[in-house]
């Protein structure tokens, strides 16, 4: 028994890295689950370890970022399965530039995993979820999307990859915000841990390495996934619009954009007294945390 029994989720990006980790995690708590990559190979190969050590799963090869594509993955997860909990947007890629050298095909394949792929999974299921609430179903509908603290704070030499993680974070609040009314809620996670990606370059793979002692792994990837799973629960019907960061041992709530006194004049301000009012606020203000690798 886990805290996922009785539950189908879609994992996207789950042949490697963090996916893979949800996937498996998820499916250790019980839950069926969808493995979705492009990567067929390596799909198939998280699929055998699910179900040799006793889970239910099956392989998907649909393109999140083709809305049509991402329909008949949501479909083959209710064909399957009987139903559809939860969709773990996982999937990712970068093509890092400086933003001087960014190039629009650079942009775009960013963009469209990342941010497009959010959208078109979640569309179809949030389409089936809403149908099951007409019908008088009972919806216990979860979306657990990925962001970062590229997407939160900035990252040099990342502003295609920061500015789809930020638009995953204000996709998520939006979602929270429309799709309670159908039992539906809408949470990101924000990890830090060891991937392809974060291991690529060398420095970051030498800092996330496996302690060779076997102490804790800080950087394990199912560290994270424990999150996840929660959140794919019905334990966490209550909580919905949240980022939440995870790495290693700890958990926490990002805290974002909030609106601050700021002065008001009463009138329009003249060109030339508005660099005096933004210094005022400026001196009250909460600095914005740094943008990674400044």
């Amino acid at each position: 028994m886990g805290i996922c029994d009785q539950r189908v989720v879609i994992v996207t990006g789950a042949g490697g890295g963090l996916g893979a980790a949800h996937a498996r995690v998820l499916a250790g708590e019980g839950a069926a689950v969808l493995v979705n990559d492009i990567n067929t190979d390596a799909a198939r190969a998280v699929v055998d370890q699910i179900t040799a050590a006793g889970g239910r799963a099956i392989v998907n090869e649909s393109d999140i970022t083709n809305y049509a594509s991402s329909g008949e993955a949501v479909a083959q997860a209710i064909d399957v399965f009987g139903d559809l909990t939860g969709v773990v947007n996982n999937a990712g890629n970068n093509r890092d530039r400086m933003f001087a050298s960014l190039s629009e095909a650079d942009w775009d394949q960013v963009i469209s995993v990342h941010l497009k792929g959010h959208f078109c999974i979640a569309s179809h299921a949030v389409q089936y979820w809403r149908h099951q609430s007409k019908l008088g179903n009972p919806v216990s509908g979860r979306l657990v999307n990925t962001t970062s603290g590229a997407g939160l704070q900035g990252s040099v030499g990342q502003s295609n990859y920061a500015a789809a993680k930020a638009g995953i974070a204000a996709l998520t609040l939006n979602q929270a915000a429309e799709l309670g009314r159908y039992g539906v809620t809408a949470n990101a996670i924000c990890p830090v841990a060891r991937t392809g990606m974060t291991t690529a370059v060398p420095a970051m793979a030498e800092r996330m390495a496996v302690p060779e002692d076997g102490s804790f792994d800080h950087f394990a990837p199912e560290n994270v996934s424990s999150v996840v799973a929660w959140l794919c629960s019905e334990a966490s019907h209550h909580v919905t619009g949240q980022v939440i960061e995870a790495e290693g041992g700890r958990i926490a709530i990002a805290d974002g954009w909030r609106s601050t006194v700021g002065i008001d004049k009463g009138s329009r301000w003249l060109p030339a007294d508005v660099g005096h009012a933004l210094e005022e606020s400026l001196t009250t203000a909460v600095p914005a945390q740094q943008v990674w690798g400044t």
